[in-house]
């Protein structure tokens, strides 16, 4: 990788310089567009401690379920949190510290963290014990709390297209939390299905520009499915 050209070859040149008790901001929606080959990586490091921020923990044995396996996971930053038996379990023991976020708040809580604003105010938790030990104020007649932006050492994500540059483009329903969550990394990696050179992608269809991005590899997918309904014949 230099100057420009954020590629990389190897998924260990990718993760380099994750340590114990770091913070990752992890992209993908169930596992949807979800950063596969790098959650590997983590895994096969072994780094442990780890506060993550994601939709949520994936399934038993797939996404960041993985990492739950070794108990790598200190603390997840989550909206959802049913798909995961042992996520449950070791929620349930005290074992994984768990901070219930409203999806959109999350959401809004990278977007905010890569656009460098600290805090922002919203309605969505007032009265509940998501506001609790929160600021509050009202504005224009409706209570709103204060949201602290999040920020990541590192950030992790998927995408379907990207130029050596880092300039990318998401597919469909992948997109979901992954432009946020690369935004609010210092060190933003990003996998995707195929490389091209810089000029081949279309500046209209451009989602994310690569300032955003630090180290980009070629990946490929299982694309695992969290649940299929197929009709009988």
């Amino acid at each position: 990788m230099a100057g420009f050209d954020k590629v990389v070859d190897s998924y260990e040149e990718a993760m380099a310089g994750l340590e114990d008790n770091m913070t990752v901001i992890a992209g993908g929606f169930g596992l949807c567009g979800i950063p596969e080959n790098l959650i590997k990586e983590i895994k096969r490091k072994g780094t442990t401690g780890l506060t993550i921020a994601s939709n949520n923990a994936g399934v038993d044995g797939a996404g960041l379920g993985l990492l739950l396996e070794d108990r790598q996971i200190k603390k997840m930053i989550a909206s959802y949190v049913g798909e995961n038996a042992l996520f449950e379990a070791q929620m349930m023991s005290g074992e994984l510290e768990v901070e219930l976020t409203p999806q959109g708040t999350l959401a809004e809580k990278m977007r905010a963290g890569g656009a460098g604003i600290p805090a922002f105010y919203t309605a969505t938790g007032y009265g509940t014990p998501v506001g609790d030990g929160k600021e509050s104020r009202e504005f224009n007649g409706r209570h709103y709390i204060l949201e602290e932006a999040l920020q990541g050492d590192f950030s992790i994500a998927k995408a379907w297209k990207g130029d050596r540059y880092g300039n990318l483009m998401f597919r469909k329903t992948a997109r979901n939390f992954n432009p946020m969550a690369i935004t609010a990394g210092k060190i933003a990696v990003v996998e995707v299905e195929e490389i091209v050179e810089v000029g081949q992608l279309d500046p209209d269809e451009i989602h994310l520009s690569g300032i955003y991005v630090n180290r980009l590899i070629k990946g490929s997918f299982e694309k695992p499915i969290e649940q299929r309904t197929v009709r009988s014949a």
